[in-house]
Formats: structure tokens, C-alpha cells, sequence
């Protein structure tokens, strides 16, 4: 059995052994009653059998505290179960996986926790029933954290699936699932994703997580908007608690207000997450340090950017490398399933330059073309092209938040383009399909979120020439609730695909899509739900395309 202290690499001296005990009847009987809103999923029937863990030292506490270690409390009492927010896993490598949870026995009312460090134990198992344990540990839930945890696993197998559960005090968490990625240089035969985003609370239920949580998924990828920023609002679905999120408190109420919903949990605990945000993680349509609201002095909302980072990280499944550092944190990285796929995940908001024009919807202007605009930054830009250039992968990704086609708004000789968007950033957006197209760079695929509605588009060379030769393709998934009950057929459709004719496909309806990748074709399904202002809508598939390896062109 591997032995670890979180997320030290080698245990220290000391070592000690904790047993979590079978329950008796009546606290069984307690338990399935608490969890009995989690979604009757394998991942949340929980098995609470003895099994050995052994630990080392505290030694390393200090990794989440700028501050002189506190005292750390071993033997937890709490005023009620403390694993109300679930569990998580997230950013997985051939060797290892993050695993995530957070202490807060009252979610609503910041947590519930007292000022102290708790030690929390973990193991990861290669059954459900936690039978043979491969990796343990201690770590530490960290006050000034929100009493998140974060575990950084390694030395477990390629390409396997693996089971894992924490215990603080005690409590026992609900088991997750989660898996590795195949070894580098191994060619997988499939790979099999869903991707989603914008997730208001209160304009519906999450019913595309019920549906997608019956789906043989190895990953979720959530292109932004998990959580929103606004204040409550009468006559909604589901309301929000209190007024607009700023502090660091009022995110983490926010934060866990969403992950008390039993379908995400479960969906969460379901199989390892990668994650990037959009807007509404702080502030809708943000631009680096440039709050939507303009007469907001910059120190103040870049107090609110720390804050909501700080908040973003603690509910999140994702490595020490992201640690905030006040209002920066890096969020750009690579994961790769081995020779089949590699993801780059992009941050397309803390580095962008101000929306160009003026507005929204609007021609491009001169500012909107100009070179020294940006949608990533110079670094972030500069890391994506050394990936692709340097990329064996048979399919290379770009997970991120914003549609980059150019996509003509208006009817007849008259453009109109969104700002928001990658035409209103023209020197980043052509800089990346002339990279793409003169480095031939492997079968591109960009995956978008933001804007609740399905889009499938081919991205050509050069879009003023609509004859140009094809170089990506395009992939735009709906919301998972944001905007309400969707529709099927928008108004402009017919219009917009005839004034755009690399748009394959559009939609507004609510729900998520998934893709099945082999190193011969790409598949990608439009799963459609068409209500979430009540429950128990039915999925549908309501478009399907393929793209064959090589041949960057949308069959349906």
C-alpha cells in the first residue's frame, strides 16, 4: 500500500494507524437517511466497512497557511455531517488524480466550522467496496481554506478506474469515483467525454446531470459559469442566498449553495472533472482587471477577483499549481489521454484586453482589429502554440469559454459580430487558425461554452474568404440550465446558416454534449433536455456529427 501525507510526495517518521470502523445499525440507518438526496448513483451508496489506513506526520500543514502552523485537530466533534458538499475529483494524469472535498457541517452559513485546522484522512481503493487500498493519507483542511482538501495522488496505474473516500473524525464522506489517464505513449482506442456549462441555480434544475450521469463517461470538461454572481431574485426556479456575491464569504455561500445540488454531487463523484471558469465565476463579462460595472476603482475589483479566485480554488478539483496568489491564478495547463487526445485548457478572461467598440454586438471596428488586442494574453498565447506545435496527440483540443468562428449577426450586406467573443479580439483569433493551418497541427477540435445555445462550426483559414480551406472544427455546447426552458428552433437559424454557411448547426435548447473519440473519427452528440423549470425532462439527441481524422469537415 502507497502511504502519504497529502500532498507531500514521501511520508515522514511517526507513522499511525487509524481504523475506520463499521457503524452501528442505528448510525447506518442515520446515514442512508442523510444521503438519501444524493441520487440512488453506485458512487453515493455508501459502504462504511472496516479498512486500515495508515499515516504519516503533520509535517507539511503549513502548505495552505501563509501563517505559523495552528494547532490541528485530530479528533473532530461536529454539530452535524461534515461532507454536505460532496466529493470530487478532477485534473487526472497517467499516475495520479486530485481529489477534492471541503468541511462544512451547516453549507449555508459559511460552513459551520470552527477556526481550527482538522486533519482528514483519505484512501483510494481499485474496488467500491474499498477492499484493496493502493494509496492513503492524511492532509489537512485548512481554516483559512473553508476546510477544503485538496490530494494529489500519484503512483497509481494508467488507464484504470479507482475508488476514493475521506473521514474526518467520525464522519465518512460518500465514495467517488475516479480514474487515471492511459501511459504517453500508448494509443488508446477510446476515449469518451461530455462538456458543459452555465449553470444559473435559478433559472432551473440540473436535470442534464441526472441523464448525464448514466452515460459511460471516462471525463466532464466544464467550459465556465459554474457558479453567477447576482443577487437574489424573486419569482425564479430556485433562489439565490443574499445579494451579489464580493467578499470572499459571500463566494464560498455561493460555492456551496451549488454544490448542495444532489445531481452535480453526483455527477461530480461520478468521474475526475477538468475545469476552466468564464465570467460569472466573478463578474459578468470582466475583462482582466476591467469590471463590467466602469466605475469601479481597479483596487477594488481586483479585491473582488481575489476573492472570487480564492473561492474558485477551494471548490475545485484542481492542483497546488493553481493556488491563488491574491487576484492571479493560473489556470492554463495541458492534460493528455495519452496518444489520443490533448486537452489545452485556456483562460480566456483574466488576460483579455476590454471589450473593443463600444458594445456587444457591433461591426469591427479599427479597435476590434487591432494587433495589440488580445483574448489570452502574450504568455498564455505563446504556451498554446509551443502545445500544438510541439503536440503528438491524434486530436488536439482547445477546451475554452467563447465562440471563435465569425459569426455574422446581421441579415444582408450589414456585420455584426459579438465583442465578447473571438472576432472582437481579430489579431489573437487569426493568429491562431494561420498557426493551426500553416503547422498542419493534428485534427484541432475547440470546445465553447458561454453562450446556451449548441453551435456546430467549421473554422476555415481565412472567414472573408468563405471559400477557404478548412482548418478546425467547432464544437458550441448549450447551458445547463442558464436562460431557462430552451427551444429547438431560434427564430434566425435559417438566416444565420445561410449568412454563415461554415454553421452546421444551432439550437437553444438546454442540456450538455458528448463525444466519443477514436483515432479514426470524432463523434460528437447534442444531448437536448427541453425544460428546466421543472423536473424530470426527457434527453433527446438532437443532432449528431463526425469528423474524420484528417479531414477537418462536419458530417452529419
Amino acid at each position: 500500500m502507497r502511504q502519504s501525507r497529502g500532498n507531500v510526495q514521501s511520508p515522514s517518521a511517526g507513522l499511525r494507524t487509524y481504523t475506520f470502523g463499521p457503524l452501528s445499525a442505528s448510525e447506518e440507518d442515520d446515514s442512508c437517511t442523510r444521503h438519501a438526496s444524493l441520487m440512488n448513483s453506485p458512487c453515493y451508496r455508501l459502504n462504511r466497512r472496516s479498512f486500515l489506513v495508515t499515516t504519516s506526520s503533520l509535517a507539511a500543514a503549513a502548505l495552505w497557511s501563509t501563517r505559523a502552523l495552528a494547532s490541528v485537530v485530530t479528533a473532530p466533534k461536529f454539530s452535524a455531517y461534515p461532507f454536505t458538499l460532496g466529493v470530487a475529483s478532477g485534473d487526472p494524469t497517467s499516475s495520479g488524480v486530485v481529489l477534492w472535498t471541503r468541511l462544512a457541517p451547516k453549507p449555508l452559513e459559511d460552513g459551520g466550522m470552527p477556526p481550527d485546522d482538522i486533519e482528514v484522512s483519505w484512501q483510494v481503493g481499485e474496488d467500491e467496496g474499498m477492499t484493496q487500498i493502493v494509496a492513503s493519507g492524511t492532509t489537512i483542511a485548512n481554516h483559512e481554506w473553508a476546510h477544503a482538501v485538496h490530494v494529489e495522488v500519484e503512483g497509481l496505474r494508467p488507464d484504470r478506474w479507482y475508488w476514493y473516500q475521506f473521514k474526518a473524525g467520525p464522519e465518512v464522506s460518500p465514495k467517488g469515483r475516479t480514474r487515471t489517464m492511459p501511459a504517453a505513449d500508448v494509443l488508446p482506442d477510446r476515449l469518451r467525454f461530455a462538456f458543459a456549462s452555465c449553470q444559473h441555480f435559478e433559472a432551473g434544475f440540473y436535470t442534464a446531470y441526472e441523464h448525464m450521469l448514466r452515460e459511460d463517461l471516462d471525463l466532464v470538461v466544464h467550459l465556465g459559469d459554474y457558479i453567477y454572481e447576482g443577487k437574489a431574485q424573486d419569482n425564479r426556479v430556485r433562489r439565490h442566498l443574499g445579494g451579489e456575491t464580493i467578499t470572499v464569504q459571500d463566494y464560498r455561500r455561493r460555492y456551496a449553495l451549488y454544490k448542495t445540488d444532489p445531481a452535480l454531487q453526483a455527477m461530480h463523484a461520478a468521474a475526475p472533472w477538468i475545469v476552466t471558469w468564464d465570467d460569472h465565476e466573478v463578474e459578468n463579462n470582466y475583462a482582466a482587471d476591467v469590471p463590467e460595472k466602469k466605475g469601479v476603482p481597479r483596487p477594488r475589483f481586483l479585491r473582488r477577483r481575489a476573492a472570487a479566485y480564492k473561492a474558485y480554488y477551494e471548490h475545485m478539483p484542481l492542483r497546488r499549481s493553481a493556488l491563488p496568489k491574491g487576484p492571479d491564478l493560473t489556470l492554463y495547463r495541458q492534460l493528455a489521454f495519452g496518444r489520443l487526445a490533448s486537452f489545452n485548457v485556456l483562460d480566456t478572461r483574466q488576460y483579455r484586453s476590454d471589450q473593443a467598440c463600444g458594445g456587444l454586438r457591433q461591426p469591427q471596428c479599427p479597435e476590434a482589429l487591432s494587433p495589440d488586442r488580445t483574448l489570452m494574453g502574450a504568455a498564455q498565447r505563446e504556451w498554446l502554440l509551443d502545445s500544438l506545435g510541439k503536440s503528438t496527440a491524434t486530436w488536439n483540443v482547445l477546451a475554452q469559454q467563447v465562440m471563435m468562428a465569425k459569426v455574422d449577426r446581421a441579415p444582408g450586406e450589414a456585420e455584426v459580430y459579438v465583442m465578447d467573443q473571438w472576432p472582437g479580439y481579430e489579431a489573437d483569433r487569426r493568429r491562431v487558425l494561420k498557426f493551426l493551418h500553416e503547422r498542419k497541427v493534428s485534427n484541432p477540435v475547440v470546445l465553447t461554452g458561454d453562450i446556451h445555445s449548441n453551435w456546430a462550426n467549421e473554422l476555415i483559414a481565412d472567414f472573408d474568404d468563405l471559400d477557404s480551406q478548412g482548418v478546425a472544427t467547432e464544437f458550441v455546447g448549450t447551458s445547463i440550465s442558464s436562460g431557462g426552458d430552451g427551444k429547438l428552433i431560434v427564430p434566425e437559424r435559417d438566416r444565420m446558416q445561410s449568412e454563415n454557411p461554415f454553421v452546421k448547426f444551432h439550437s437553444a435548447e438546454r442540456g450538455y454534449v458528448r463525444c466519443e473519440i477514436t483515432p479514426k473519427h470524432w463523434r460528437t452528440d447534442y444531448r437536448a433536455i427541453e425544460y428546466v423549470t421543472r423536473k424530470g425532462a426527457p434527453l433527446v439527441t438532437r443532432a449528431t456529427f463526425t469528423v474524420e481524422s484528417g479531414r477537418p469537415k462536419l458530417q452529419s
